[in-house]
């Protein structure tokens, strides 16, 4: 296998875990509904194959426009601004997603089991 064969598995090796960790996150999370965490997985995963695929892309424009730089940089610059672009949105529909997980997190953790109780309590009475 060639070496950029080679660095695009690895790649996608690394994607994957990234994917399996965020997985694991969110399955920590008991009290979101696993509807809700499948689509936040699907998310995830999306957006850093998004941005590692642009940035695949990029590299590769990029090293090309070095090579030929008159020639290239007037075809290639605007499109090195598209991958950049993509890989900006891609970061931030992460950062979006790390909200709204860390939301769901904090509700979880605002569920003291003793006021749960309490209720309870209070409804026999």
């Amino acid at each position: 296998m060639s070496e950029t064969v080679n660095k695009q598995i690895d790649r996608l090796k690394k994607t994957e875990k990234k994917v399996e960790q965020f997985g694991d996150l969110l399955d920590s999370i008991e009290s979101t509904e696993g509807k809700k965490k499948m689509l936040w997985k699907e998310i995830y995963e999306n957006a850093v194959t998004d941005r590692e695929n642009a940035g695949l892309l990029f590299t590769d424009a990029y090293n090309n426009m070095a090579i030929n730089q008159t020639t290239e940089h007037a075809t290639l610059g605007p499109i090195l601004t598209k991958y950049l672009e993509r890989m900006c949105k891609s970061n931030e529909q992460i950062l979006r997603l790390a909200e709204l997980v860390a939301k769901a997190e904090e509700k979880a953790a605002l569920i003291d089991p003793d006021d749960i109780f309490a209720q309870i309590g209070q409804g026999k009475e």
